[in-house]
């Protein structure tokens, strides 16, 4: 049988594997969400929480940056039955790579906060704003535009990494393709094209959204160095 055969022959799974993909939607609605409240509180308490405040969200941040994810899905999986808890493979796959990604997305809202200038918090204060008023009326709605390009750059990351959920039990896309495989080993390859083209449509369209926003918010004398947008 060649290529194109086989490929024909995964069409008849296509169903089953884009309903699967569905799956790997919700779970990465989850972690942008998780990742994006709790990086934004990691990133402010990194810059204005002080030296307490700033060396736990450091050390937050270092952890879960350097535990591979495979690890943490494990140990948010299979740990809590250690202490009488029974917890489900999807909300095992939201709490521990929603906390990496929020780790990671804490240094891009970090360096956002750090490029708004200075003098910004200084006229804010002058106008008689408070510090968290100022944070959050001046500084946060120009450091979110600034974040963007960086921001596009994890939700590639994390769109991939919910594939990593399958080592968990979660029916997403790619165990279903291990089921394709399990029963016919011929169509691995093929199989894991059309899961590899689900993911390449997944990014380009949420790339393509976030490159709209970027040009839509831009902050004039703020972009990048050489930024033509």
């Amino acid at each position: 049988m060649g290529f194109l055969g086989q490929l024909g022959q995964v069409g008849h799974y296509l169903p089953m594997l884009l309903r699967a993909s569905l799956v790997n939607l919700e779970l990465l609605w989850a972690l942008l969400l998780i990742g994006f409240s709790l990086g934004t509180l990691v990133a402010l308490l990194q810059v204005y929480g002080g030296r307490l405040l700033g060396t736990l969200a450091y050390i937050y941040e270092w952890v879960f940056r350097s535990v591979p994810a495979l690890v943490l899905l494990f140990l948010f999986y299979y740990g809590p039955s250690h202490f009488g808890l029974d917890i489900q493979s999807f909300l095992a796959a939201c709490l521990a790579l929603g906390f990496r990604s929020s780790a990671y997305q804490s240094q891009i809202f970090r360096g956002a906060i750090q490029a708004i200038p200075t003098g910004q918090m200084v006229a804010a204060r002058a106008l008689g704003m408070s510090r968290p008023r100022a944070i959050l009326h001046v500084i946060l709605p120009q450091a979110f535009r600034l974040a963007i390009p960086g921001w596009s750059n994890e939700f590639s990351s994390v769109t991939k990494d919910t594939t990593l959920a399958y080592a968990v039990g979660l029916n997403e896309i790619m165990r279903y393709a291990k089921i394709v495989m399990d029963r016919q080993y011929e169509l691995a390859m093929a199989t894991f094209i059309v899961v590899a083209l689900v993911f390449l449509a997944f990014t380009y369209s949420g790339n393509a959204l976030l490159g709209q926003l970027e040009r839509r918010f831009r902050i004039p004398g703020l972009q990048m160095p050489g930024a033509t947008l």
